[in-house]
């Protein structure tokens, strides 16, 4: 229940992962994203929430933008609609059950359509490494010459398994657990906002 609740909104709430914010929120601020991000680590480490946060920003109707940030506004239709995950143009793909070439086919497809409800369409594909030999290739002629419309972000546990050519289509992140401290500090605010007691 917490865990649906307190998942981040916006990128300074993710804990841990201040280089990958600066390095994405920056590229954004130039209006120069990268087509394609592969995002890799263990699981819990904040890669769907991260990808999910790149397509709110990349299709927020009114960001909230100074000189060194770029936040998604969280509340227009684009935000909304992807907080409640049902958004038009972001398309999530679980490569363990749909890791054939038939379904690469079918996003490519996909890919060439314009967006319906936004400026752009993003695909996160989860377990990227899970695809098939065939898939993999035809997901790489993707990533090679994707339309102006389309940002992929790929996601990983095991990055070894991916092919090397599609990892470097991709701006590549690492995600970490974040240390003890960030977790702590975390922990108590959820618990102050719900009111409960913590021992130490």
């Amino acid at each position: 229940m917490f865990y649906t609740e307190y998942r981040p909104q916006n990128f300074k709430d993710l804990i841990g992962a201040e280089h990958i914010v600066s390095a994405i929120t920056g590229a954004l601020l130039k209006n120069k994203p990268a087509h394609a991000y592969f995002f890799y680590g263990s699981r819990g480490t904040g890669k769907t929430t991260t990808a999910r946060l790149v397509a709110k920003a990349l299709n927020c109707e009114a960001p909230i933008v100074t000189n060194q940030s770029f936040e998604p506004c969280g509340e227009c239709l684009s935000c909304k609609s992807i907080s409640n995950g049902n958004h038009l143009d972001l398309i999530e793909i679980d490569a363990a059950s749909n890791r054939g070439i038939d379904n690469i086919r079918d996003l490519k497809e996909n890919v060439n359509l314009s967006p319906t409800m936004g400026k752009n369409k993003i695909y996160i594909i989860d377990e990227v490494h899970m695809l098939t030999v065939e898939a993999s290739n035809a997901l790489l002629k993707l990533l090679e010459e994707p339309p102006t419309h389309a940002y992929f972000v790929l996601c990983t546990t095991n990055p070894e398994k991916v092919l090397d050519t599609i990892k470097s289509r991709c701006q590549q992140f690492k995600f970490k657990r974040p240390d003890i401290e960030n977790l702590v500090k975390k922990l108590s605010s959820i618990a102050e906002d719900k009111e409960f007691e913590l021992s130490d």
